[in-house]
Parts: structure tokens; sequence; C-alpha cells
């Protein structure tokens, strides 16, 4: 068995662009031989896919997975909006959805899970398409209620909400068309954190400087409560009627969670 050296290493990932565990492998599999493992790198795909990882990618498609209870939500990045809507590419989403749902048992965040489980595939896709690709993130739902999504602007932003009580499935897509439209950041009013309420009566009373102190605290939670039905699902004016809220159409739901994902959006 050939000596493979650090430099060997070196040489052949300078060539190929792949990562260091791969090209020592191909050296001890060509038997030190520089070129059967260029060969043999180009055939696995991983010398373009290597090649392609810093590109920026920063199109994509959200895509969801339903089945009764259960559902699962994966963002897919790629270069470009063009490769997005390629056949290739869609088919590929839709499979990684679909094992998200079915080959993993989480109620969660399996981003990490998934992005190791199709480490293989992602290379592959990266070596027939030509663009550099990434699971993004992921979930997995099971609901003791029911799971919807909703997918817009073809996938641009995707949505995905697990709810309890009396809620028909033309209500459940009308929260999520909600969702879509006007992004809350909480349920309810419980759900935003202390320091965050704080932060925001800092700046009320900042704007505020120079009002009598008995009127300030009044004048205060008037503004808070106005914040809460601008960032809370259940507050906000309700997207088929502006003058109600998700709380006055249906007073019988409990809104577990919901996720909204923008492709390439900052975390």
């Amino acid at each position: 068995m050939a000596n493979i050296t650090a430099e060997m290493v070196r040489d052949l990932r300078d060539k190929t662009g792949a990562g260091m565990m791969d090209c020592k492998r191909a050296l001890v599999e060509s038997n030190g031989d520089l070129q059967g493992a260029i060969d043999a790198l180009r055939k696995s795909g991983i010398a373009k896919a290597e090649k392609k990882s810093g590109r920026a990618t920063k199109e994509g498609r959200v895509i969801s997975c339903l089945d009764g209870n259960k559902g699962s939500l994966v963002e897919v990045l790629c270069e470009t909006d063009f490769v997005s809507t390629n056949e290739k590419f869609t088919g590929f989403i839709k499979s990684v959805s679909e094992k998200a749902l079915s080959f993993f048992s989480d109620n969660g965040d399996i981003s990490d899970k998934l992005q190791e489980a199709e480490k293989d595939v992602v290379v592959s896709m990266i070596s027939t398409i030509g663009e550099n690709m990434q699971i993004r993130r992921a979930v997995r739902w099971e609901s003791k209620g029911v799971v919807a999504s909703y997918l817009h602007m073809g996938g641009r932003i995707g949505v995905m909400i697990d709810v309890e009580g009396e809620c028909d499935k033309t209500l459940l897509h009308e929260i999520c068309m909600h969702i879509a439209a006007f992004k809350p950041q909480y349920i309810c009013a419980g759900d935003a954190p202390a320091e965050i309420i704080e932060k925001e009566k800092g700046i009320m009373k900042a704007q505020l400087a120079g009002k009598p102190a008995e009127m300030l605290e009044k004048i205060v939670m008037g503004k808070i409560n106005k914040w809460y039905s601008e960032v809370c699902l259940m507050k906000q004016p309700w997207i088929k009627d502006d003058k109600t809220s998700l709380d006055k159409v249906n007073s019988k739901i409990k809104v577990n969670r919901f996720v909204r994902w923008e492709v390439g959006e900052e975390i």
C-alpha cells in the first residue's frame, strides 16, 4: 500500500476542490495514483460538487408533506431561480420532504439530521444539475390535532401550522394564508418574551418624554396592546375582515405552533 502523505492530499484537494477526507480516501483506493484519485472523485461527483460548494445559494423552494396529523416543511436552496423550477430539482425537494416525514420520528427541528442523511444525494444533485445547493432547514411535526400547510408564490414562502379544536379545512387554509401575508411573530400576547415587551415599552416611553407620569403608563399600555395586534397571530386584523381577528372569528381553536419561511431570508 502506498504511503499517502499530507502533501499528496493537499495536491489532490487543490486540483479537485474536494474535501480532505474524500481526497485521502480516493488516494488510498487508487494506491497513491494522483490521476486515478482525480478520476475516482470525478466519477463520484464529489470533485464537481466541492468546487461549487462555496457559491452563494439564495434561490430555491420551500415544500411541505402532510399525512394525517403529521407534517414536514423543508427549505432547499440553489443558485438560480431557473434551477429552482427545474423538474429534477422539484422532484428532488419533493422526495426530501417525503423522507423528512417518513424516515424520522422527531417532533421538531430535524435540519441537522436531514442534512446528514441526504448529504450524498445532495452531492449527486450538484454534480447532475451543475449548481450548488443545500438543505437549509427542516421541521417535522406530530400534532394532537391537525397539521396544515400553505405554499405561496410557488414555494417562495412556506407556512405550516399545528392546530387543535374546532377548525375546518377552509379556516385552516385561511390561517395559513394569513400567516404568509401578515408575518406574525407570536401566537398570542402571552408568547411575547418579557425582555422584548420591556424593550418596546422603553422605546414608547422615550417617544413620550415630557408626558405627565400619571398619563404615561396608560398611554404605554395602550400602545403595547396596539403592538400586540401587529405581531400576534390571534390579535392581528383578520385576512378576510380587518375589523375582526382570529380569536374572534373562532374562539374554539388552539394554535399550538406555526412556522413561516421565506426562501433565503435571514434566520
